[in-house]
């Protein structure tokens, strides 16, 4: 079966594999609130288990990446998602923390190795740029969904309704990739990438590898924590839904703007501008003590980390056309991801909330830097 990654089919499932793959960006709120709440673990222990989870998928992403133009991806990506989707499955049966331990660092590996091969195809095609940004369209369309009804179903259901979900979830990703997953690119792509695959990594690479794995820490470390320090601030429930709810529908925006904006803006001024935002976005949703500064914050904050991401991606496929690096997309995403619930936790445990944002703007800095040393190039190819 050789589906064109060109094609309604190829592309429909590259969305649902990106967004099986990418949930952490967009759940991760409603995993450590509702590990808090419905199972009673402390803030370190909750985000310790989406670490293990992330961990997991850096591991296997860092593994597989070199090898990308080897692997057989309908596979990896079917196979992948089907064992994260039975770990998740198993998790939604124990409250047991070594056996959650376990199961979430399996279910990452399981899903690193499914993405990987998900975002090498992305990262081969004709336009990587706007192909990311397509599928971060879809991404925004399941924010919407899951944050609109996943912390519904949590509070009528109890704790396994979250596991469910994302068994749910994983099973998609495992059947679109079965019947669709497409072909990275054209016979006359493929030789330059293959050229490309003989030479090691051009070192500025790295920079944005680094920079982009710091704004992912930024965004693991606060949207962790989004719902409980707006619970602890004394804001309402109810409140604090709708802000998720609202957070879903502006991410529905900055994947299609940057696919607008592709030819118009340099992606190095957009990667210097992202990790200043971020950090104020972060600031104002950790120390604010009024709910409305809180929610405005809060529902533009993964919205910073999509549109950035979206000009990274397009950049740093023109820097590394083997696809090698952006294979390891996972990694260089989830290994900040991974960090931050359990540093998130671990400060809060120590310092309190306001800890994170001061953290946040260190890291904000290191970001910048990283990005400060990529070429200003153009704005498209």
């Amino acid at each position: 079966m050789n589906i064109s990654v060109k094609s309604p089919r190829g592309r429909a499932a590259l969305m649902v594999m990106h967004c099986a793959g990418m949930v952490d960006l967009v759940a991760l709120s409603v995993w450590v609130g509702a590990l808090i709440s419905a199972y009673g673990f402390d803030a370190q222990q909750a985000g310790g288990l989406p670490t293990l989870f992330l961990s997991g998928a850096v591991v296997s992403s860092i593994t597989l990446a070199p090898r990308i133009q080897k692997l057989p991806g309908r596979w990896v990506a079917c196979i992948g998602f089907a064992v994260a989707a039975l770990a998740f499955l198993m998790a939604s049966t124990t409250g047991a923390y070594a056996l959650l331990a376990g199961l979430h660092a399996l279910a990452g590996l399981a899903v690193g190795a499914a993405l990987s091969v998900t975002h090498g195809t992305i990262a081969r095609s004709a336009n990587p740029h706007r192909l990311f940004a397509v599928v971060g369209v879809a991404l925004g369309v399941f924010a919407v969904i899951f944050l609109g009804a996943a912390p519904q179903l949590i509070a009528a259901q109890g704790g396994p309704a979250l596991f469910h979900t994302f068994a749910g979830i994983m099973a998609l990703g495992a059947l679109a990739a079965l019947l669709a997953f497409p072909s990275a690119s054209s016979p006359a792509l493929e030789k330059v990438q293959d050229a490309a695959h003989v030479s090691s990594l051009p070192k500025v690479v790295w920079f944005g590898i680094v920079g982009i794995a710091c704004m992912t820490l930024i965004q693991a470390m606060i949207f962790s924590f989004l719902e409980s320090v707006g619970i602890y601030r004394g804001f309402e429930r109810e409140a604090v839904n709708g802000v998720l709810i609202a957070l879903g529908l502006v991410n529905l925006l900055p994947a299609a703007l940057a696919a607008m904006l592709e030819k118009r803006i340099m992606p190095r001024r957009v990667l210097m501008t992202g990790p200043a935002l971020q950090v104020a976005l972060a600031t104002l949703i950790m120390v604010s003590p009024t709910f409305g500064p809180y929610a405005v914050a809060a529902s533009l904050f993964a919205a910073v980390m999509i549109f950035t991401h979206t000009f990274a991606f397009g950049l740093l496929a023109r820097l590394d056309t083997s696809g090698r690096a952006l294979a390891a997309t996972p990694a260089m995403l989830m290994i900040g991801s991974a960090l931050g619930p359990f540093l998130g936790g671990t400060l809060i445990e120590l310092a309190g909330y306001g800890s994170l944002a001061l953290t946040a703007a260190c890291l904000g800095a290191v970001a910048i830097f990283c990005f400060s040393r990529l070429p200003a190039g153009s704005a498209h190819p």
